[in-house]
């Protein structure tokens, strides 16, 4: 362990250094209450509706760039800004000298009450910043899907994208990224954070961030009873909303070896040859899912449906599969993709299926001092037919009622091999053996799929809660399976995007 020191990161144009304060104070929390900068909102606390967006920055991995993307302050504890940079609303511009996304919208009137125009802006700032290094511009249903995580109660969300298109046409303006490698150069050169301080309550509270997978290890294997946090989506409302205590903690956040994404070539699923995707623990869901559907592009809509840009900013992979919420959307897809598990100890590795890793509610496979270092998941092999769908009650940024994630391997129009994962239908994301048993082996017709919804009714006994009752799942589920087949069938499959509502609208304005 090393010496106890201050967090540093980036901000206002200068290197901040921070002492004393709750190991658990939001970021949110600093800015209005320390910083002074106010302009930053609480609406939610828990990441939900964007009033917080903020902008992070971190060097890439050959330190000469800074990436920009935007999170939620109100969960982002701030020993996670150590080595960062951040951006606020302060930042873009003030009233007699607008940027192009602020002046966009005004001339839009993308502004009612204004509570949650400055995350708006933070948010469109992120879009700005990016198109602009690529020389591109963005449609505007990716505008919509990259604002899927914020809110807005009062203009209907039509100026806002005008904004976003609008925001292009004024001479470029970017925010400088020079003094930011600058500083994170320097950052770059401290210690590995191990911060002390009182927490809420005045226990004492440390926080340890290692930079190596062995130090990583070996600090869990020393402190198994520490708390991992990753990109605290999940646990930061275990602070805000449960009032908390953490005890300890290691952030994952800061080990490059489980921030990377690496092709191990060697066999496929079916024994021909393939590759594997090696996903490190701590590579957040954007880039998690983005080098799942580069693979598997049926996943793409689930992807853009997983939660919310900001959250899979900050959110990880390995930190959503070990949560282990029967209703995550991660597990699903990995398991309908035969993924495995890489579990570590010390300098000890095992590996395990990913559906072998859940044992019931909440409860996992990990023993004490152990962690979760990797997923792997093999290439889908030839024949494969794949689809990801997701009912909830809002199309963006909503919690699953039910996750369904069908696959089945093909030869010559006969199942060979099926994997149906579902969540939101059990204890824990599962499989649907029975199902799965019912088509194996036979032709991929109608009547298997009849046989295989029916069987559902075997594989499980789902629960009524706030989002769905038990006979509302049950029948989804099972209309899930007769949609995957009208969508895989051999004779005028149906298209996958025609049940979108985004094809419907865009189709009506055609029409119109």
């Amino acid at each position: 362990m090393t010496e106890p020191r201050p967090i540093r990161f980036f901000h206002q144009g200068r290197l901040q250094s921070i002492t004393g304060l709750p190991p658990t104070t939001t970021v949110l929390q600093y800015l209005r209450e320390h910083a002074r900068c106010a302009g930053t909102k609480e609406g939610c606390a828990e990441g939900d509706c964007g009033a917080c967006t903020v902008l992070v920055g971190e060097l890439d991995a050959d330190g000469r760039a800074v990436g920009l993307r935007n999170v939620n302050a109100c969960i982002q504890f701030l020993p996670m800004l150590d080595g960062k940079a951040l951006f606020t609303v302060e930042d873009l511009g003030g009233s007699t000298d607008l940027n192009p996304v602020q002046q966009a919208l005004v001339d839009c009137h993308g502004s009612q009450c204004g509570f949650c125009t400055p995350g708006f802006a933070m948010t469109m700032q992120a879009i700005y910043e990016r198109h602009q290094a690529c020389g591109t511009r963005p449609e505007r249903q990716a505008l919509a899907d990259d604002l899927a995580g914020n809110l807005c109660r009062c203009t209907g969300y039509r100026p806002i994208l005008d904004a976003g298109e609008r925001m292009f046409d004024a001479p470029p303006r970017t925010i400088d990224r020079a003094p930011i490698v600058e500083a994170l150069r320097v950052l770059a050169e401290d210690p590995p954070l191990h911060y002390e301080a009182p927490s809420r309550t005045g226990s004492p509270q440390r926080v340890f961030a290692p930079r190596s997978i062995d130090g990583f290890a070996a600090l869990r294997e020393a402190m198994p009873q520490a708390r991992l946090v990753a990109g605290a989506t999940d646990v930061g409302l275990w602070v805000n909303k449960q009032h908390r205590e953490l005890g300890d903690v290691i952030l994952t956040g800061c080990v490059e070896e489980m921030r990377r994404i690496d092709t191990i070539a060697g066999q496929d699923a079916a024994g021909g040859n393939g590759s594997t995707l090696r996903i490190g623990a701590s590579v957040t869901l954007e880039d998690a899912w983005s080098a799942l559907t580069e693979r598997v592009p049926s996943l793409r809509e689930l992807w853009l449906r997983f939660a919310s840009p900001p959250v899979r900013h900050a959110g990880t992979l390995g930190g959503n599969i070990a949560n282990g919420s029967p209703i995550g959307d991660g597990a699903p897809a990995l398991i309908a993709l035969g993924a495995r598990i890489v579990l570590r100890r010390g300098a000890t590795r095992r590996t395990l299926p990913l559906e072998a890793f859940y044992l019931d509610y909440m409860k996992n496979a990990l023993e004490p001092g152990e962690f979760v270092e990797a997923l792997e998941v093999p290439t889908p092999p030839p024949g494969t037919r794949l689809r990801g769908y997701k009912l909830a009650k809002r199309y963006d940024s909503d919690i699953s009622a039910v996750c369904a994630v069908l696959s089945l391997r093909l030869e010559d129009g006969v199942v060979r091999d099926a994997r149906f994962a579902f969540g939101g239908m059990a204890a824990i994301v599962k499989r649907a053996a029975k199902a799965e048993a019912v088509v194996t082996g036979r032709a991929w017709d109608e009547a298997a799929s009849i046989a295989a919804a029916a069987a559902l009714k075997d594989d499980f006994k789902p629960m009524t809660d706030l989002r769905a009752s038990a006979s509302y799942r049950e029948r989804t589920a099972a209309n899930l399976i007769r949609r995957f087949w009208l969508e895989t069938r051999a004779n005028a499959p149906v298209a996958a995007g025609s049940a979108s509502v985004w094809q419907a609208v865009n189709l009506h304005r055609s029409v119109a």
